[in-house]
């Protein structure tokens, strides 16, 4: 889920996404649509953009961590395509790497 409040930058994030055959965003200007969004369904990442206020930011990231913590927040400052790209696949790698077991002994049962 992407929240930003230009228009025209939040379409071309949200085409950068969805160009890859494995993620799908969606993207709201209304922080009460974004809070809508987020009772609906489930997101793994929250995209912050440019032009929300501190409130809203503060309301919605609260939103966020208290909720589902296991939904990781991104704040984008733009930076083109591959900066993008590297922020997304950073946060997926993350969350992959922390989901994975490890055990301090590989003969155990458990």
């Amino acid at each position: 889920m992407v929240y930003g409040k230009h228009p025209e930058i939040l379409d071309t994030v949200l085409r950068l996404i969805n160009n890859n055959e494995a993620w799908s965003g969606e993207g709201y200007t209304e922080e009460e649509v974004i809070i809508e969004q987020f009772w609906q369904r489930s997101y793994d990442i929250l995209l912050l953009g440019g032009g929300i206020d501190d409130i809203s930011e503060k309301k919605v990231r609260a939103l966020f961590q208290q909720a589902r913590p296991e939904s990781a927040i991104v704040q984008h400052f733009g930076g083109g395509s591959g900066l993008l790209k590297s922020e997304i696949e950073g946060v997926l790698a993350t969350r992959e790497q922390a989901s994975m077991q490890v055990t301090d002994d590989p003969f155990s049962e458990n």
